[in-house]
């Protein structure tokens, strides 16, 4: 596919996919909405890509929605925008490929729910967090008032969500918002480094993890163990845990196939 609003490139199995309108900070209308929908897919279908890398072009990761296209909004289009923005998310939330966000700057509103909807976050030290939606008469619509609270806990997650206070990359590592903390100029490199590392891993067990936390996260806790019990058994059935399990005894890497 052709993107007008973002740039997807492949390198060395991973996927990177930058949101490209440096000159409105990256903020996310309707096309590129589509953009980055039509993007993972493509990411998640391709047989070349095993991981996805997320970042934004100049000096704002996603700097919130395009508040152009939401000034004028009835509540019947607010919340079927809001609707199409968490199918979108929940795409890279669901993504059997692990997903990072490489955070270069500004992550605010929409920008700061679609790195929480990816499964690792990395933050060049210049990157600022927020959800200022209630500075706008509004709540958030992509998924910040469910996520937010998953990553760093309910009174953090209130405290953002109710001042609309902006924090910067030490903050977010800080309370559990990131996994890392960079210099600018490492970003890019750090976060291939660690999809690296994962793509080293099995890609069965990968997914299955990713789906086994996503799925069980909000399960009752017999319930969830016993869906990772599920899964564990499916796993030692597959060809890749002979090999990961034959490659340790023998002291050698692991040759994963996906089967």
């Amino acid at each position: 596919m052709t993107y007008e609003l973002l740039t997807f490139q492949v390198t060395d199995r991973i996927a990177t996919i930058t949101v490209n309108r440096p000159d409105k900070l990256n903020a996310l209308n309707d096309a590129l909405m589509r953009e980055l929908s039509a993007a993972i897919d493509e990411a998640v279908s391709r047989d070349d890509v095993g991981a996805v890398l997320l970042t934004g072009a100049g000096r704002a990761f996603v700097a919130g929605a395009d508040i152009a296209e939401l000034a004028g909004q009835s509540a019947v289009e607010g919340k079927a925008r809001a609707e199409r923005g968490q199918r979108t998310f929940r795409k890279f939330e669901q993504s059997p490929k692990p997903t990072l966000a490489a955070i270069n700057g500004f992550a605010l509103g929409g920008g700061c729910e679609l790195a929480m909807a990816c499964h690792l976050r990395v933050a060049s030290d210049a990157a600022k967090f927020g959800q200022p939606e209630v500075k706008l008469g509004i709540v958030p619509g992509y998924g910040a008032t469910q996520r937010l609270p998953r990553l760093v806990g309910k009174g953090r997650a209130l405290q953002l969500l109710l001042t609309g206070e902006m924090i910067d990359a030490a903050e977010a590592y800080r309370i559990g918002l990131v996994n890392r903390v960079v210099a600018a100029g490492e970003l890019i490199d750090a976060a291939r480094a660690m999809l690296t590392t994962i793509l080293t891993q099995g890609p069965l067990a990968v997914a299955h993890c990713i789906e086994a936390v996503d799925r069980g996260l909000d399960l009752p806790l017999d319930d969830a163990i016993a869906l990772e019990a599920s899964y564990f058994g499916l796993l030692s059935a597959s060809a890749d845990k002979a090999e990961g399990m034959r490659a340790f005894l023998d002291k050698r890497p692991a040759k994963f196939t996906g089967q």
